[in-house]
């Protein structure tokens, strides 16, 4: 048992980290280039990195938002894709873009206007979309020149439109209630391939049945319904990219159990493996579970977000009690079926005790990969205004609003301490004795576990080189293949078998 106290018994130790992963590129005082007519260009901007967790998180796959308004662009538009994030220096500027479109988040918010004021100072049209404008537009106004609320690929088009009309609105809004079909497949063909692990950044529904108070979904004026798109344009759009190795994106794919029986009843014959985040009610079905493991899932990532039913309920999320966890871990794990599982840290009813315990759990079950998250209240969600009311908002500063650093009053410790315990869990999950108390039970799916726990957590050094050299892709395709083989074995085994068959390992896994 771990003692309670330990987390506070000593400082974590200081992470690693580069500048260049926590400082943006420094933006040219460069001459006014001619501005190139018919260019779009649409930029993810830099956000720090967290020292704690994995820098390969951040190259895992391109944001799937991006290619799907470059999907939307007519064709008489050249349009380029920049993610300051591969470290690649100043976004393009010669020729200069008649229109950049940049998302913005809570987190890096302030890049983004710093970019947006940058290019307009030199004539570009600007153009910011995300869930920042839709929560905080009024921080948004005065560095675009217009604004896209909502669901931008049905705005994108329209937007060009005017652009080419000279008659730009200031504000342009869609919620997500159309035809979730009728959406283009990404335009993946503008992405730097070599970048990310894989390219194949999916998503097959849209919205998820919960709607917990601290989640960005249940951001006020957010309207976005559960949509699903037809299990055979998600099959042929993962046959079309040609890797080996998709992640589904979707809030939660599990949402409609009986739509993922056909989701992988579409999927198994391309004997692909994938990840996905799904809700652990999943596991009410277990024919569901073996028909994942059957399509080529080899991981999920499950927003347990507390062992505390009190929690989970004041925060309205709807899941089985937190006592019957194990028991369905178990259950993914005898399918193949690696688990990412996210906590939550600095709920009401946490108290001090609530990191030394999460932690434990975690062991107990050999989870492969667990993440973390300070409790953060997001502009405009119920527990926003929640904090707000009570006045435990410690302050509106949005670049630490990223669920690394407290920045509320938590009812059981400083919020110091709270900063100190999600240092110390890392730590704790991320040492050589926590990755061996978690290999699995079956000797022969402990290397590769290994491997992948020593690759995706405790080599950040290694993942600089790696997306600084855009390498990320050239070093991850024979271990992703590798992975792909041995599930294809595995689940040869389990389809003639009604026992559950051990999985020989992978390196691929939902913490990857």
């Amino acid at each position: 048992m771990i003692p309670p106290e330990e987390p506070f018994q000593r400082p974590t130790k200081k992470r690693w980290v580069p500048q260049e992963m926590t400082t943006a590129p420094k933006l040219a005082n460069a001459p006014t280039s001619p501005i190139q007519q018919h260019y779009a260009l649409l930029i993810n901007p830099f956000y720090p990195k967290d020292p704690h967790a994995s820098f390969g998180k951040h190259v895992l796959t391109p944001t799937l938002a991006l290619t799907s308004f470059a999907a939307a662009t007519p064709e008489h538009w050249r349009v380029e894709y920049w993610d300051e994030n591969l470290l690649d220096g100043h976004p393009p500027f010669d020729p200069m873009p008649q229109v950049v479109g940049i998302t913005v988040h809570l987190t890096f918010a302030q890049r983004a206007f710093e970019l947006a004021d940058w290019y307009r100072a030199r004539g570009t049209k600007v153009i910011l979309g995300g869930l920042h404008v839709l929560s905080c537009p009024e921080d948004c106004v005065p560095h675009a020149d217009a604004l896209a609320l909502g669901d931008g690929v049905q705005l994108w088009p329209r937007i060009l439109r005017d652009v080419e009309a000279g008659q730009l609105q200031p504000r342009y809004i869609a919620m997500y209630e159309n035809d979730y079909c009728d959406d283009p497949a990404p335009r993946r063909s503008i992405l730097p391939h070599h970048s990310f692990l894989t390219t194949t950044s999916l998503i097959a529904t849209r919205g998820c049945h919960n709607r917990c108070g601290f989640c960005y979904l249940a951001t006020e004026g957010l309207r976005m319904p559960y949509r699903m798109r037809r299990p055979q344009q998600v099959a042929e759009e993962f046959a079309a990219n040609r890797e080996p190795y998709a992640v589904f994106i979707d809030n939660n794919l599990g949402s409609r159990r009986d739509y993922l029986h056909a989701l992988c009843n579409a999927l198994r014959p391309l004997n692909k493996i994938w990840s996905a985040a799904v809700s652990i009610d999943v596991t009410d079905d277990p024919s569901l579970i073996r028909n994942m493991a059957l399509a080529g899932c080899t991981g999920v990532f499950i927003g347990f977000e507390s062992l505390s039913d009190n929690n989970l309920a004041e925060a309205h999320k709807k899941t089985p009690k937190t006592s019957d966890y194990a028991r369905r871990v178990h259950m993914l794990h005898d399918c193949g079926i690696q688990v990412n599982g996210s906590f939550v840290l600095g709920f009401d009813h946490d108290r001090k005790d609530v990191f030394a315990r999460t932690a434990e759990w975690i062991e107990e079950n050999r989870l492969e990969c667990a993440t973390f998250h300070i409790l953060t209240p997001y502009p405009a969600t119920p527990l926003f205004r929640q904090m707000e009311a009570q006045g435990r908002l410690l302050h509106k500063n949005w670049t630490l609003y990223d669920t690394g650093h407290a920045v509320f009053q938590p009812k059981h410790m400083t919020p110091e301490e709270l900063e100190q315990g999600y240092g110390w869990i890392y730590e704790r999950l991320f040492s050589h004795a926590s990755i061996w108390r978690r290999r699995p039970e079956d000797w022969r799916a402990a290397p590769l576990y290994l491997a992948m726990s020593y690759l995706y957590k405790r080599s950040n050094r290694f993942w600089h080189q790696l997306i600084k050299h855009d390498l990320v892709h050239s070093v991850w395709s024979p271990l992703v293949e590798l992975t792909r083989l041995r599930h294809v074995r595995f689940r040869q085994q389990l389809a003639q078998s009604e026992a559950p068959v051990t999985t020989s390992g992978q390196v691929v896994s939902a913490g990857v």
